[in-house]
């Protein structure tokens, strides 16, 4: 079976690959029936001559192969069909602006793997950048501080080498008095408290960071259960509140009133109940002032994220008591971090890690006949159809 390694397309411009060179020689090591063929590309992070360095074939055509993989969207026209492709198609929560991208899929026999869609039994993802969007969303929060309140100036993470740069710049860095929230579970979070936990900031129980005010930065990390609750007043469970939120409500407020820099590192679903409104951004006693929206829903549950941002630049401010964008040093103003791409400043630790686990969870199911059923779970298309696991995107195919 041959896999390609397809050129990044859309724009602007994605650095990252889901292998690189070394990792995806630790591929043909352990898959010896795989061939791996690159497309050539002058904007990835790892040049040609890399790859060609590890006797990789790098070829302005790769159609011959039967797998694509890449990253981001594929633009209708570099379709090739009748192929297998794996990317972020950004089409599984039907946003408008790629549903004729679904259809052109469909419509050239494609089948479709989405990295999003790739997840075990339990529905939880295998693969994803969500670490490095931690990582990153949580620098660029303390950036925006250091900026804003003339405390000290941070280089952007783009402007350096890769993850050990960044921390090591990060030695330098003595932050003020403040409480930092931060919500998540999963590896968006977990990378975000890796940077908080490399500064050595304190980490403290919530009843204790609800309870108390410090000499010393510290920062709490809170889930679901903590920050929204039942309105019947039972308590409530994490997994039932993930199969339906309906019936919850936010507890957030009692966060907002004791915070000052809080990182979003959560997962948005659909009819959770919002984190903080604009009306709760307004109350005299909301207390924060930089919000790093890692999550970065738009107008939904973090009211402050108005829009995205980008990297050129990251940050703006929200006028609670307008409701409209300022500058984001502007007085009284929330600072907001909300870029969407971040795994994007650190292109090649965050494609040496997404490569990793790759290889560990999705290749082996193209040579032991889908054992785990990883495959079947992430197709979205085939034969021109939704797979029934995807079905619930025939109207939004249709247009309806």
């Amino acid at each position: 079976m041959k896999f390609a390694i397809i050129k990044e397309r859309k724009n602007p411009p994605d650095r990252r690959v889901v292998f690189s060179p070394e990792t995806l020689a630790e591929a043909r090591k352990r898959f010896p029936d795989a061939e791996f063929v690159i497309e050539s590309s002058d904007i990835r992070v790892f040049t040609d001559e890399a790859y060609r360095k590890y006797g990789f074939e790098v070829t302005d055509d790769v159609s011959d192969a039967d797998v694509m993989i890449g990253v981001k969207e594929v633009p209708i026209d570099f379709l090739v069909a009748n192929k297998d492709y794996f990317f972020f198609s950004h089409t599984i929560k039907k946003q408008p602006y790629n549903r004729e991208l679904l259809k052109a899929i469909l419509n050239n026999n494609i089948r479709l793997y989405d990295h999003e869609t790739i997840v075990g039994p339990n529905g939880y993802r295998l693969i994803g950048f969500g670490r490095y969007a931690g990582l990153v969303g949580a620098y660029n929060g303390i950036r925006a501080l250091g900026i804003r309140d003339g405390l000290f100036h941070l280089p952007k993470v783009e402007t350096l080498a890769d993850l050990h740069e960044v921390k090591e710049v990060l030695d330098q860095v003595q932050l003020p008095n403040i409480k930092i929230l931060l919500s998540g579970t999963g590896k968006v979070a977990n990378g975000a408290q890796e940077i908080l936990d490399h500064m050595g900031i304190k980490e403290v129980s919530d009843a204790l960071y609800l309870t108390s005010e410090f000499t010393e930065p510290v920062y709490c990390r809170v889930d679901v259960m903590e920050y929204a609750k039942r309105t019947d007043g039972k308590v409530g469970e994490r997994l039932a509140f993930y199969d339906d939120p309906t019936g919850y409500e936010s507890n957030f407020m009692p966060y907002a009133k004791l915070t000052d820099f809080f990182i979003a590192g959560h997962f948005y679903g659909n009819n959770a109940p919002y984190l903080f409104t604009r009306e709760d951004a307004r109350h005299p006693d909301f207390r924060i002032n930089l919000v790093a929206d890692i999550s970065c829903d738009i107008d939904g549950p973090v009211a402050s994220t108005i829009r995205s941002s980008t990297i050129e630049d990251p940050f703006y401010g929200y006028d609670p008591i307008s409701e409209t964008e300022v500058a984001f040093d502007a007085k009284g103003a929330i600072t907001v971090m909300a870029v969407d791409n971040l795994p994007c400043e650190l292109p090649k630790d965050a494609s040496e890690g997404f490569g990793e686990t790759f290889i560990d969870h999705v290749l082996p199911s193209f040579f032991d006949n889908d054992e785990k059923e990883i495959l079947k779970r992430a197709k979205i298309t085939e034969n021109g159809k939704l797979t029934e696991r995807f079905s619930y995107l025939q109207d939004y195919v249709e247009g309806k």
